[in-house]
């Protein structure tokens, strides 16, 4: 994936990551649309930032390709599709009621972004250079025992990004994944004061950096995320699931 002269549709994007990686990209020279499902927040965000804005709800199968439709008549050019859309939840599964929120969870990161690839892969595929960007989490590797099905949703993004690369394998469309740690945003209440996780601007500036220097790369590896995505393969599965647990 060149870094400039895409235009890009990132869906999930009007805060954490999402929002940042869009303000990232358009100053790197590509037209960036950001979708979210509230139409005055858009409206805040495209003043402020000079990006162009849809609705869109990707728990919402209808609403999904309403925004298509709109993206797309606005910019029949576009090839870069980053599904950025997820939601983390503290559940404890030893307790009646905790299927109401893991199917929340299972819809939002799991069924969003196969909705988005769904409605989009053919406009990608029409395109002479195109990617698929997926976002997964090292907590796709090492579990954090708050959040089970946060975990397996990742997990699940993990390997649909793996399969669907080999099915997209001889076409226009690349597929990349976003594997971040624990990063400081609002995806868990107060996770942007929490001094532990990375800083939002430095996760930002080298997954950025990590792109122009890997353009055929097919994961996006932070160092600080490698301890996670690679403990069970470098032997260390159990200590680094103790440690990841006691903080």
């Amino acid at each position: 994936m060149d870094l400039s002269g895409n235009t890009v549709f990132i869906p999930g994007a009007t805060s954490g990551i999402g929002l940042a990686l869009a303000v990232r990209l358009q100053q790197e020279g590509n037209t960036v649309v950001i979708g979210g499902r509230r139409a005055d927040l858009l409206e805040r965000l495209a003043a402020e930032h000079g990006l162009d804005t849809v609705v869109i709800d990707t728990t919402d199968p209808a609403s999904v390709l309403a925004a298509r439709d709109a993206v797309l008549a606005r910019h029949p050019e576009l090839n870069v599709l980053i599904a950025m859309a997820g939601i983390m939840v503290v559940e404890d599964v030893t307790k009646a009621g905790f299927l109401e929120a893991a199917e929340r969870v299972v819809n939002t990161n799991v069924l969003g972004p196969l909705r988005l690839i769904d409605a989009f892969d053919e406009q990608l595929q029409s395109r002479p250079a195109a990617a698929i960007v997926t976002v997964s989490s090292g907590l796709a590797h090492t579990p954090l025992r708050l959040t089970p099905t946060y975990n397996g949703s990742k997990a699940f993004i993990h390997l649909f990004s793996e399969s669907i690369r080999m099915q997209f394998a001889g076409t226009s469309v690349q597929v990349i994944e976003l594997v971040p740690p624990a990063v400081q945003t609002e995806l868990l209440p107060g996770g942007s004061q929490e001094e532990s996780y990375l800083p939002l601007d430095e996760y930002i500036d080298e997954t950025v950096s990590l792109l122009a220097s890997q353009p055929d790369a097919t994961e996006i590896l932070v160092e600080r995320v490698k301890p996670l995505r690679f403990s069970e393969v470098n032997g260390a599965y159990e200590q680094t699931v103790a440690f990841l647990n006691a903080h």
